[in-house]
């Protein structure tokens, strides 16, 4: 009996039930996290993503990915053993940022064009922080310091490739997709990646304006997922805040900071970026202590991103058979890095 209780499903069976009484007890404070939450999603995420969300969708209708695909595939292939269509995706996840790179490598998975360990290997090195957010929003915004930036980028997507890198061994006995140019090789790559093109675009078959269509669509219904998810985090996280979980979270942090030398007011950062990466982004630049601890710790959170893009990365997997497991590892390596990469660059690109 006491086996079935502790298996994970019961877990969160349990931990539901906790939530559920948490609202109850703390009506108010749930209302308001709530609230803080949609207004998260309605006014930031959802104007940052929406667009690219849409014009992903286009793109991918057009035959864009077939063209970078056959173009990239000599690149990709050899370093990070996906198919050359995986560039759209790196391209597009490192400009817009999680759960972009998600999103599109299912898009990739729908169509056949990765197998599901290169999908794997794909989504683990593209959820990363998009340039507006870490460079605006934490660099300036948090911060107040806009010489931060290039170490922070350096480091979160210095290390978000290194992770590439090493996900290349990920599942490395099993076959890799077809490469198009091992089907037709005669003209020159950029004639070829033309002629995919065109051949995907027929393939697809839609006029512009059901393309367009069925794009806003397909965005809305993410966004609506996004959303609730947002939502469901911030009340969470305020629930566990009430009931002083976080307290016991970032008590242990501290005795942790307190053996590795670490200043212990960054322990709330780590406990809030554990959640949700825009506070704990905010709670390390708001944090008294050294300049370089703090960005370390910022690089963490960004790398980490959060259980909020987590769970975001999660439902988008759901349906394509993608497994979660490799996401999450590959985030502590991301996260692991990205902090060392700020230690180890901070004499040469740091702010002095």
């Amino acid at each position: 009996m006491l086996r079935a209780w502790l298996r994970p499903d019961a877990a969160i069976a349990w931990a539901t039930i906790g939530l559920c009484l948490l609202l109850i007890v703390f009506p108010t404070e749930s209302l308001q996290s709530s609230t803080r939450g949609l207004a998260v999603w309605w006014e930031v995420l959802f104007p940052a993503l929406f667009p690219f969300f849409v014009l992903s969708e286009v793109l991918l209708g057009f035959g864009i990915v077939h063209f970078l695909g056959t173009l990239l595939d000599p690149f990709m292939r050899p370093l990070f053993r996906i198919p050359g269509s995986g560039g759209f995706v790196v391209a597009m996840g490192y400009v817009s940022g999680y759960p972009v790179g998600a999103r599109l490598t299912a898009k990739l998975r729908e169509q056949e064009l990765v197998t599901r360990t290169e999908g794997e290997r794909l989504v683990a090195f593209t959820t990363t922080s998009d340039p507006i957010f870490l460079i605006g929003a934490v660099s300036i915004g948090f911060f107040h310091r806009v010489d931060l930036a290039p170490i922070l980028a350096a480091a979160h997507y210095g290390s978000g490739l290194l992770v590439g890198f090493l996900m290349r061994y990920h599942g490395r006995k099993e076959p890799m997709s077809e490469s198009p140019l091992q089907a037709e090789r005669r003209g020159s790559r950029i004639v070829q990646a033309l002629q995919a093109m065109h051949q995907a675009r027929l393939q697809d078959g839609r006029p512009f304006g059901r393309l367009l269509h069925d794009s806003i669509q397909s965005a809305l219904r993410l966004m609506i997922v996004v959303g609730g998810l947002v939502v469901f985090f911030s009340t969470t996280m305020e629930m566990l805040r009430q009931s002083g979980a976080i307290h016991a979270l970032t008590d242990l942090l501290q005795l942790l900071f307190g053996l590795i030398g670490l200043p212990k007011p960054l322990t709330d950062a780590v406990v809030f970026g554990l959640f949700e990466v825009t506070l704990g982004s905010r709670s390390a630049g708001t944090a008294s202590g050294v300049l370089m601890h703090q960005a370390a710790i910022a690089a963490w959170v960004l790398s980490w991103a959060g259980l909020s893009v987590h769970a975001q990365v999660a439902s988008i997997l759901s349906s394509t058979g993608l497994r979660y497991r490799p996401f999450v590892i590959a985030r502590l390596i991301h996260s692991v890095l990205a902090a060392l990469l700020v230690y180890a660059m901070w004499g040469m690109i740091g702010p002095h």
